[in-house]
């Protein structure tokens, strides 16, 4: 049984018992602990505050012209840029007068690329006109936004313009030789801008050139002649484009033309006999008379240039000494100089026998009858047996240069 110093001891080594359990704790529940424990409390968490989300950017649109501008160039191909966004649609409509002083108004057709950040239009502009450009496009989030910028053109005379023709006709049926081509009222010294924007498309496709005679006139032809049954668009896209020299594209112009039945006269005038081939394949002989001694008919490739029922020929028109005055019929035309074929009765004793004409190429009436009325324009007349070669640029003379050489007078 135990003494009651030990009792005492027991309860001493309990009280520090509990005070070593107390301290293990940190103290009694609900009760902070004492500084003098040397614990520290952190403060409780408080409410998260969230950043604010930045406004997104809006879409920001910018043509190449500039807002209330003037005297813009007419060969500027207006286009709309967006950024921080896509465009949604664009809109360039003009208002201008016509030769007659009325108001008349129109759009520029345009195109917005794939990924809807540019617009391109589809032709330059016209000269002394009002523009309105129409932007409309939208952010990442798809909030709106609209620009509209306004400008006028430059003022051109007819004397800074050039105007293009086309030939063939639009709707012409053509020889497999016939050449396409372009003149121009004033010269067009940028030849290879001007080149650029004149497009040939053919069915079936051939390879082919453009050649420059002079700065007026510029010429296209085939590899080799065109198939038959072919074809033809071309389109001369000018409008506004800078010529040079102050001058401008008066507009764009477009033909389109079919290519007939392959056929080819071949003159022999060693023999004086013609030989008709037609797809190929020989359908016809004509005796013929040429261009005597001092008026020789020309040796080379000729085409069908015009045709004419009846047609005046006299010796003045070509400086002959010999007098003549004639109704000539069936006269088709294959140089610009002068010379045709076409019926000559009033010679038929050299028919096949003698040259003995002023450079045409002479045969019975009812021979050039024949062929007159199953000729196209365009269709090749080939002359052999002469020393007098074809000039350059004298009617359609395509044809008397390789393609290599033709090629060279290409611009690009």
């Amino acid at each position: 049984m135990p003494t009651r110093r030990m009792r005492r001891l027991s309860g001493v080594v309990g009280t520090v018992a509990l005070a070593t359990v107390l301290a293990a704790c940190g103290g009694t529940p609900g009760t902070p602990p004492s500084s003098e424990t040397g614990s520290e409390q952190s403060a409780p968490p408080g409410p998260t505050t969230a950043t604010p989300t930045p406004p997104p950017d809006p879409v920001t649109i910018k043509a190449n012209v500039k807002n209330g501008a003037s005297k813009i160039k007419v060969d500027t191909l207006v286009s709309v840029s967006a950024s921080s966004g896509s465009l949604t649609k664009v809109k360039l409509s003009y208002t201008n007068k016509d030769r007659q002083g009325r108001t008349q108004h129109g759009t520029v057709a345009g195109k917005i690329n794939e990924n809807r950040t540019r617009w391109t239009a589809s032709d330059r502009l016209e000269p002394a006109t009002a523009y309105k450009l129409t932007s409309l496009g939208k952010n990442k989030v798809s909030q709106p936004s609209t620009v509209t910028t306004t400008f006028r053109t430059q003022n051109l005379t007819l004397a800074e313009q050039t105007y293009p023709t086309l030939y063939p006709l639009n709707g012409s049926h053509v020889g497999v030789g016939m050449p396409v081509i372009v003149t121009f009222d004033l010269p067009v010294k940028n030849r290879r801008e001007f080149e650029k924007n004149l497009h040939v498309t053919s069915s079936p496709a051939q390879q082919g050139s453009w050649h420059w005679y002079h700065s007026r006139e510029v010429r296209f032809r085939p590899k080799n002649y065109w198939k038959p049954g072919t074809k033809v668009t071309v389109a001369a896209n000018i409008n506004g484009l800078n010529a040079g020299g102050g001058v401008y594209g008066q507009m764009s112009k477009e033909t389109h033309f079919t290519v007939g039945r392959s056929m080819i006269t071949k003159i022999n005038l060693s023999s004086d006999v013609a030989k008709v081939y037609r797809n190929g394949k020989f359908v016809r002989r004509i005796y013929v008379s040429g261009g005597k001694p001092g008026w020789q008919t020309r040796s080379g490739v000729k085409l069908i240039m015009d045709k004419l029922y009846t047609t005046r020929m006299t010796n003045q028109m070509i400086g002959a000494r010999e007098e003549y005055d004639l109704r000539v019929k069936y006269a088709m035309r294959i140089t610009s100089s002068g010379e045709f074929l076409h019926a000559a009765p009033w010679n038929a004793g050299y028919f096949g026998r003698r040259n003995a004409r002023h450079g045409c190429v002479g045969m019975s009436t009812g021979d050039a009858s024949w062929l007159f009325h199953r000729t196209l324009i365009g269709d090749p007349v080939v002359t052999t047996g002469t020393s007098r070669r074809m000039e350059h640029g004298n009617g359609y003379s395509d044809w008397n240069m390789s393609y290599a050489q033709y090629k060279k007078g290409s611009a690009l």
